[in-house]
């Protein structure tokens, strides 16, 4: 008689995911330093009450993150992961309500959205300038927060594009992931889309009728922040931490 498959795997799968998320929030919380070796495997096994394997497995996926290195006989020792670390790791830092992380995208956010919406102006092609506007109005007729979120994040994708640059649509990719990880804390800037779109359409027109530069960074810069503000603001209510 066949017997039914085991779940060991899973059972391992879910196993290392604690392990990771666990160290890695107590790297991040700064629990352990830059430099800093982390106890031995053998202690840090009986502590999750795993397995060697499973925790090497947790370990390994931390080095992968970048936050740990691991060396043979010696141990794994936390990285200088602001120093050495990559965009990458932006993500897991503001999943993770890392100290002042969240705030600094959102000023990384004004600072690469108003440059991009200058040069949007600049070379916006006719197809772009439609399409934008018609972002700006399904965000207005939106039916629910989600779907307003949604359309304000699309209007930034497109608004890279417009600049003609492909490097800014990778950037902007990078910057509304990062919070759309945590889209539902921030979800409260969009609650009403009417209110939303009142806040967008002036650096909408702006860019459609290629302003000058002076006029589109400033709307750019005071829209960017007021939203911005918003979704720190809804993400506090909701008990993150910035």
């Amino acid at each position: 008689m066949a017997h039914p498959p085991t779940n060991t795997a899973l059972t391992r799968e879910t196993l290392v995911d604690a392990v990771e998320r666990n160290l890695r929030q107590e790297i991040l919380a700064g629990t352990y330093t830059s430099g800093q070796y982390l106890p031995p495997t053998r202690e840090l096994a009986e502590r999750y009450e795993v397995t060697r394997t499973t925790l090497k497995h947790a370990l390994m996926r931390l080095s992968q993150a970048g936050l740990v290195e691991t060396k043979h006989g010696v141990g794994t020792r936390v990285r200088d992961y602001e120093r050495q670390g990559g965009l990458e790791l932006l993500p897991m830092l503001v999943a993770e309500n890392a100290p002042g992380w969240v705030r600094s995208v959102f000023e990384v956010r004004t600072e690469i959205g108003a440059t991009i919406a200058v040069r949007a102006a600049r070379d916006a092609s006719e197809y772009h300038k439609q399409r934008l506007g018609t972002l700006a109005r399904q965000l207005r007729e939106a039916p629910d927060a989600d779907a307003a979120q949604i359309t304000e994040c699309e209007w930034h994708r497109e608004l890279a594009a417009a600049t003609g640059n492909r490097v800014y649509p990778l950037l902007i990719n990078l910057v509304l992931d990062t919070y759309l990880r945590q889209r539902h804390a921030v979800r409260g800037a969009f609650d009403e889309p009417a209110a939303a779109a009142d806040r967008l359409d002036p650096l909408s027109e702006a860019v459609c009728s290629g302003a000058d530069a002076e006029t589109v960074r400033s709307r750019a810069t005071d829209y960017l922040e007021r939203t911005g503000q918003l979704m720190i603001e809804s993400m506090l209510a909701r008990g993150g931490d910035e």
